[in-house]
């Protein structure tokens, strides 16, 4: 419960209506209650922070100026809403984000009516927000829209393709779109928009212009006068930035403005709720305002575990167990120097990777093509066509913005491109935006694709290895954190393509495994007495090793982190079919439904996917399993 002594204005704020009941005056010190607030709520939980901290001036703008939720207000990605969430009814149980049961890290349209879109990938609000403009003008119910969009998010070309859509419709769509500019997506924000956006605020000129133009005008806004002065503006604005942009595209320009000065911010919204036509407003902010040490470490104070906020984010002592990602960050490096054919891709995504490394030691090996998931893999196709081996590394969630990339532009042209795809599987606390519960499913049925699943770290980069010395498009999908704590070792060394290992040799039944599931299927292995097969490849599969035990066992049990439909266990059926082998097989994986936020391992027990789970699916399909050796019948 919030302590009404410490924030005595917060503690009377449920909604955005009782926020209204303030006095503009109030505003500053609401907002400096709520940046507290959410420092100490954080703190308290661990969760998304800079960005939040960025926008609590301008949250607390639009909630003011705004009659939400009946005015729509559309965040993008989601990362700077938990001030939005605070103020909108979620404010006492903020601490319990990404929790299971919970409140959700991303706008989540379940949880609350004032969520007026869910997100959790970049760059969909103006798309979203220009759907419900144009909807809510047929129904000519005077609902206002706003959408707030990030300049790191601004690099993806879906923001431009519905800029481009809105700026050109007749009639105009009434509409306005906040620029949140930062500098920063997660890491620094990169590319040409970027530089863009740089010059255009750190004009002195144009900004003496703009002002001097505004006390010219005055009220006399339709005058002849203004008029040419804002002639004269835009002239003058072509010669010092190319920020015209926005106005050639059919959107008012106002900007760029003080996002941390709320007084500033609400007069702005005044103005431009008056305004027909689409609105684009600029604002200036800084990830992680108003706590130091996240100002001054604005890339590790994205999403913090829970901390003290008087000490700050303090480092684990001991040895730290290697993840996945600092599997393949080290493999990408070993093999760049092995390899000068090697380029590493990422859309905006060098921490997450794990590529801050090689961006080190290979600057001119390494892209950052920024939020640009569809240009990554095609630039990646590009290079491959003139001898080069790229690397992709992505994350199984946003390979999916990429995916018609990959079949058209990768696999039809059976091109050299191997994907490192991180957070394969269940990922957990983030929810079902960042799940990577369908990538084996969409991946097995592209033709020319390799796909391979690590059980350990070792394995992971000897897929590594494989993918790459590979001739054609390959993928090796991980799932996020830890794996079993199998040294991954120095070797480049590859695998045989194609070739699943038997871990266990037992009776009656054998479980197929794919990838993380493979530490699990051997332990229920070992308690019944049955084989335990690491099947590594999800495609091609080991068909002569399928094939022999389906002669020397009763029944298959499949496992994978991925959902049912259409994964990796369904290719063994598809073969068993082929092949004219009946055989029972239990097909274990992930429900065919959209996963909560929880921690990965509750979500793999919730789908049955851990040892009791899957001991309990398998005795239940035939009670038999693990008596004395006998035939065993399917049931049910």
């Amino acid at each position: 419960m919030i302590d009404s002594t410490r924030y005595p204005r917060l503690a009377r704020i449920g909604s955005p209506a009782e926020l209204r009941q303030f006095e503009e005056a109030e505003l500053p010190a609401i907002a400096d209650e709520l940046r507290g607030y959410l420092i100490e709520s954080v703190g308290r939980s661990g969760g998304h922070f800079g960005a939040g901290l960025g926008v609590v001036e301008l949250t607390t703008a639009l909630h003011w100026s705004y009659d939400s939720p009946d005015d729509r207000i559309v965040w993008d990605v989601g990362h700077q809403t938990y001030p939005h969430k605070i103020l909108t009814g979620r404010r006492d149980s903020i601490h319990t984000v990404k929790q299971a049961g919970g409140v959700a890290p991303f706008p989540k349209r379940e949880e609350s009516e004032y969520d007026t879109f869910g997100v959790g990938h970049s760059s969909t609000s103006i798309s979203a927000a220009l759907g419900m403009a144009i909807a809510n003008a047929r129904t000519d119910n005077g609902r206002r829209v706003v959408a707030v969009i990030g300049d790191g998010a601004m690099t993806a070309g879906m923001a431009y393709e519905a800029l481009n859509h809105a700026g050109g419709m007749d009639p105009e769509p009434d509409l306005l779109v906040i620029l949140n500019d930062n500098r920063m997506s997660i890491s620094e924000a990169v590319g040409g928009v970027t530089r863009m956006l740089g010059r255009m605020t750190s004009s002195s000129t144009l900004n003496a212009l703009r002002e001097g133009g505004k006390k010219i005008l005055g009220d006399k806004r339709n005058s002849g006068t203004a008029r040419f002065v804002r002639r004269w503006e835009e002239h003058w604005k072509g010669m010092f930035v190319p920020s015209t942009l926005f106005e050639e595209m059919g959107f008012h320009y106002t900007g760029p403005i003080d996002g941390h000065d709320v007084k500033a911010l609400v007069g702005a919204l005044k103005t431009l709720k008056g305004l027909k036509g689409p609105q684009l407003l600029h604002v200036i902010t800084t990830k992680g305002k108003g706590y130091e040490l996240a100002e001054g470490d604005q890339i590790g104070y994205h999403a913090v575990a829970p901390f003290d906020p008087s000490k700050g984010l303090v480092a684990k002592a001991g040895a730290k167990k290697p993840t996945y990602t600092d599997v393949f960050g080290d493999w990408l490096c070993d093999m760049a120097a092995a390899d000068p054919a090697l380029l590493a891709i990422t859309p905006a995504m060098r921490e997450g990777s794990g590529l801050v490394r090689f961006s080190k030691e290979y600057p001119e090996r390494y892209f950052d093509v920024a939020i640009a998931e569809q240009h990554a893999v095609t630039l990646a196709a590009g290079m491959a066509c003139e001898g080069a081996k790229p690397v992709v590394a992505i994350y199984s969630t946003f390979l999916q913005r990429g995916y018609d990339q990959l079949v058209h532009d990768v696999a039809l042209q059976d091109l050299d491109v191997l994907f490192a795809i991180d957070r394969g599987g269940v990922v957990g606390p983030d929810g079902a935006t960042h799940a990577g519960n369908l990538d084996l499913s969409f991946l097995r049925c592209v033709p020319n694709m390799v796909v391979m699943a690590p059980a350990d770290e070792r394995e992971c980069r000897q897929m590594l290895s494989t993918g790459f010395a590979h001739r054609g498009p390959a993928a090796v999908r991980y799932p996020r954190g830890t794996g079993p704590g199998v040294a991954p070792g120095q070797a480049l060394d590859s695998l045989p393509i194609g070739e699943a290992q038997v871990r266990r040799q037992g009776a009656r039944l054998a479980l197929l495994a794919f990838g993380a599931l493979v530490p699990v299927a051997e332990q229920v292995g070992a308690e019944l007495g049955l084989t335990v097969v690491n099947m590594r490849f999800v495609k091609p599969l080991d068909r002569a090793l399928v094939l022999e035990l389906a002669q020397t066992h009763e029944g298959f049990v499949t496992l994978e982190d991925n959902v049912v439909m259409g994964g990796a266990g369904s290719g063994v059926l598809e073969l068993l079919q082929a092949q004219g082998v009946l055989l029972p097989v239990l097909q274990l994986g992930l429900p065919d439904a959209f996963q909560h936020h929880a921690s990965r391992e509750a979500l793999l027990a919730e789908a049955g996917l851990d040892a009791t789970g899957i001991r309990d699916a398998i005795v239940r399909r035939w009670p038999q399993a693990g008596e004395p050796p006998a035939r065993l019948s399917a049931s049910g």
